[in-house]
């Protein structure tokens, strides 16, 4: 059976706010660590019947990528949807909603920009 190992490492300010945050896999055509600006891991745990979350993002990740960043993660569940349950409409949902969500972050960095 093949085995994938994902890892983060997260360097921290002296207030444990993440600097820095580089990950590798198994399978990542890039060779040794990768640095990004942030990462959701989200976990099902099926004793308690929930999910665990981990949201990490560093301090100097400009409000508009994060912004995106989310709409993205959001709009990957999507996909998600279709393919683990064949739930259309629940994706299109989510979908309906990425594009309200995208429209609003393209409008304030529009906004940022011409303050700028």
């Amino acid at each position: 059976m093949k085995k994938s190992e994902i890892n983060f490492a997260v360097e921290l300010d002296d207030h444990n706010i993440p600097e820095k945050i580089f990950w590798n896999a198994t399978d990542n055509p890039n060779e040794g660590l990768s640095d990004t600006k942030a990462v959701v891991v989200s976990v099902w745990d099926h004793y308690n019947q929930g999910t665990l979350r981990l949201n990490l993002w560093t301090k100097d990740m400009a409000v508009t990528d994060m912004k995106r960043f989310c709409v993205e993660v959001l709009g990957s569940l999507a996909d998600t949807i279709v393919t683990a349950t064949g739930d259309q409409s629940m994706a299109d949902q989510i979908d309906n909603l990425c594009r309200t969500l995208s429209k609003k972050v393209e409008e304030e960095y529009r906004e940022q920009q011409n303050q700028s």
